[in-house]
């Protein structure tokens, strides 16, 4: 069986924190991992030590203003290359449909859901994105990001139109009646 990688990220579609991007090869089973979405924030922070304790992974961070600078595309293309440069597999699974025009990178729609270890590269970008932006949070109480996590609920645009932007929002994505 050729080595896998799995790659996913968390943090694509905010309005404000990072996008955060994983790879994991497992080094031993794991009971329990599927899509970080389809997962309590408890089960996954349960699995996050789990998953580091059983596996060669690369975490990557890119902050809203390198999202704003060079655009979201550019970072996953970006994060696929760094963790291509960190991990060594014979094969990189990427969960979606897009390559980011990265050379030896595979996608699956849902791999999230159907491979191991891109439910543990899933956990690991989840885990990572949301810690960062409840850490967020405690700078910027007016937001509510740790109800959120920097997602577009009225809330949150409620929030901006009252107190403007702040330092981790992305600046560069548009937002109805702001």
């Amino acid at each position: 069986m050729p080595s896998l990688c799995g790659i996913d990220e968390a943090g694509r579609g905010p309005l404000a924190g990072d996008l955060v991007m994983a790879g994991v090869i497992l080094t031993n089973p794991i009971e329990g991992l599927m899509d970080s979405k389809k997962i309590s924030e408890k089960k996954r922070e349960a699995l996050y030590p789990i998953i580091i304790q059983n596996s060669q992974h690369h975490i990557i961070s890119f902050s809203p203003q390198e999202i704003d600078k060079i655009g979201l595309s550019l970072c996953l293309s970006r994060g696929l290359e760094s963790i291509l440069n960190h991990l060594q597999a014979e094969v990189y699974l990427f969960d979606g449909n897009q390559t980011f025009g990265v050379l030896g990178v595979t996608t699956m729609v849902k791999a999230d859901s159907k491979i191991a270890e891109v439910s543990a590269a899933s956990i690991l970008a989840k885990v990572t994105h949301d810690r960062a932006i409840i850490q967020a949070s405690k700078h910027y109480p007016n937001y509510g990001f740790e109800k959120h996590k920097g997602y577009g609920t009225k809330a949150h645009i409620e929030a901006i139109r009252e107190f403007g932007y702040s330092p981790i929002h992305r600046k560069s994505f548009k937002i109805k009646g702001i």
